[in-house]
């Protein structure tokens, strides 16, 4: 009142109603009762969802989060020779495990109980494991959820750990592969990795027979990954795999590798292949190579000799090959083995000049004398009766350019190529084992037809397959293939029983057996040579053919000077092992010279 007089109100307006100072904090406060009854009932429904509607899907859930399974391995089936004797098996061990934070429980609720805990379990686990109490408490003691106590325990201990039913100790199985023969047959068995995965040998050709089926575990463990003692354990037992029985003698393999690796030792040579077959079966008796490995230990050898040379490595067969011209054009009707050849040292074929071996002045051969002599020369002449084309035939009909299908891994096919392509010296030197190049099984196989009445059989290794409870399936023979006739063949025979003289002395025979053979010298790129003998008997009826083939040899060595004796060392144990007898009757002798 500044100048002494009074003012009535000011009213806001016509009509206007007086502002309540409580109306807000009422409307606030009803907004929140609100949310929280709308809260309150959504909390409600979920619970009547999760409790009621939904419990057991999210319970299996809950459940699903604990299970933890584990791989229950199978074991690998054996493989075994010919004769049931174990070249590779399986063993059956245990690894015991033992999760170190369920230690301290152990019987703490009994009242009779004098020891519990780590203590306890270390003496109840003593005895079995073969460990001192002391050992066993600092393994079993900390916090770990995993500890290996100990490992390669055999199936009747792991099993008695078990019926302790200690809370926290479980166990792996284990499948340990060995190979009880080592270094024999190593080359064909293959061998496994740490983890039982196939990686050579027969190991990797037959893996889907001898590997089985895993099983599985299963339980229920904590969030720190300890197993829940009260929770079940369910257990899906592995289904172990068949054992495959090869054809292979594993005596007659060791005697094959002993010999071979001798001779290249002896030559110097850098490598070399023996190879026994059964000429009637197509069954592979022995499939040496040197150098070879121990499977039990691979990572010893150099990787390029964990294979099989006698089914990889290939090379110019030499006079070897003769057999299958003259085979070929006999079985054309084109020559006999009397036909009369004159011979030189040298001769020129369409403007290529071809020789012999060794010079020596005109000789006058029959065609036996041709082959017995091995010479080149009069190979190309008996070629020239038959068309390149029809020779190119015969030489795929003996399985050259092809592979034998022996089912084992690195398998070459060799090097066959169309006669078109036959150019130059190529068309005559393939008539004497040049000009295309073979592995030491294909051309013991072919030479196999000759004692099996002109039919080629494809070579196994694998005998049949041996089921988990014993039974026994044989494996199908290899393809037959009709190369030559059977008068063929018998003609072939007579050829090769007098290539050797039936002494005892002579390359490649056998005393007291009718022994057929043929020796063979091929010069390899980079200058070294390969020398082979090839033997078959009895030749009244034959039984076994062997081969013998030393690689890298440096400077000209015939093959009857390298391999020869080696083959006369390796048939006569084979013939002796498979106890067949000496041959009735002396072997052929043929007019070799007709003037």
């Amino acid at each position: 009142m500044r100048d002494g007089r009074s003012h009535a109100p000011r009213k806001s307006g016509a009509g206007a109603r007086p502002r309540r100072n409580g109306d807000e904090p009422h409307r606030r406060h009803s907004v929140i009762v609100v949310l929280m009854l709308i809260a309150a009932l959504a909390i409600s429904m979920r619970l009547v969802w999760i409790q009621g509607i939904n419990s057991a899907q999210l319970a299996a859930e809950a459940r699903a989060n604990r299970l933890h399974t584990e791989r229950v391995p199978a074991l690998r089936g054996d493989i075994l020779d010919a004769n049931g004797e174990v070249l590779a098996t399986s063993t059956e061990r245990y690894t015991i495990i033992v999760d170190q934070r369920q230690m301290p429980s152990y019987r703490e609720k009994s009242q009779t109980a004098q020891v519990k805990g780590v203590k306890a379990v270390a003496m109840e686990l003593s005895p079995l494991l073969s460990m001192s109490v002391d050992e066993l408490e600092q393994k079993l003691t900390g916090k770990s959820g995993y500890t290996i106590l100990a490992k390669d325990v055999s199936p009747e201990v792991e099993a008695a750990v078990k019926q302790l039913r200690i809370g926290g100790v479980t166990s792996e199985r284990v499948a340990e592969r060995l190979y009880p023969a080592g270094q024999v047959a190593g080359n064909i068995v293959g061998f496994t990795g740490s983890d039982g995965t196939a990686l050579a040998g027969a190991e990797l050709s037959f893996d889907e027979i001898l590997r089985g089926t895993d099983g599985e575990r299963q339980y229920e463990r904590g969030a720190g990954g300890q197993l829940i003692p009260s929770a079940q354990v369910s257990e899906k037992a592995a289904i172990d795999g068949e054992s495959i029985e090869l054809t292979i003698d594993r005596d007659l393999q060791y005697r094959a590798q002993e010999i071979l690796a001798q001779r290249v030792k002896d030559f110097g040579g850098n490598g070399g292949a023996a190879v026994v077959i059964d000429p009637k079966t197509g069954h592979v008796l022995a499939l040496a190579d040197y150098p070879t490995y121990d499977p039990n230990n691979p990572g010893a050898t150099d990787a390029k000799y964990r294979g099989n040379q006698s089914i990889s490595n290939v090379f110019e067969p030499g006079s070897t090959g003769k057999l299958f011209t003259m085979a070929s054009v006999i079985n054309e009707g084109k020559a006999k083995v009397d036909d009369h050849f004159s011979i030189p040292y040298r001769k020129d074929f369409g403007g290529e000049s071809i020789k012999d071996s060794h010079e020596h002045p005109e000789r006058y051969y029959t065609l036996a004398g041709v082959l017995k002599y091995s010479s080149n020369v009069g190979t190309v002449e008996v070629s020239r009766r038959i068309p390149n084309e029809k020779r190119e035939e015969y030489l795929r009909g003996f399985g050259f350019g092809a592979k034998t299908n022996i089912n084992l891994p690195g398998e070459s096919a060799g090097i066959l190529h169309p006669a078109k392509d036959w150019r130059g010296r190529t068309q005559y030197a393939t008539a004497f084992g040049q000009g295309y190049a073979v592995t030491a099984l294909q051309i013991v196989s072919a030479v196999g037809a000759f004692g099996n009445d002109g039919v080629r059989i494809e070579p196994r290794i694998v005998k049949g397959r041996v089921g988990t409870d014993d039974s026994f399936t044989p494996e199908p023979e290899g393809e037959h293939t009709r190369v030559v006739s059977s008068d063929t063949a018998a003609t072939m025979r007579d050829l090769m029983d007098n290539d050797i003289d039936d002494n005892g002395k002579a390359a490649g025979s056998v005393e007291g057996y009718a022994v057929g053979g043929k020796s063979g010298t091929a010069q390899v790129p980079g200058g070294t040579y390969t020398s082979s003998f090839i033997s078959m008997a009895p030749m009244d009826d034959p039984q076994l053919v062997v081969g013998v083939f030393v690689y890298g040899i440096n400077g000209f060595q015939s093959g009857s000077t390298v391999a020869g004796p080696a083959v006369s060392e390796l048939l006569g144990y084979a013939l002796q092992r498979r106890g067949i007898a000496p041959s009735g009757h002396p072997g052929t002798e043929l007019e070799n010279e007709w003037k």
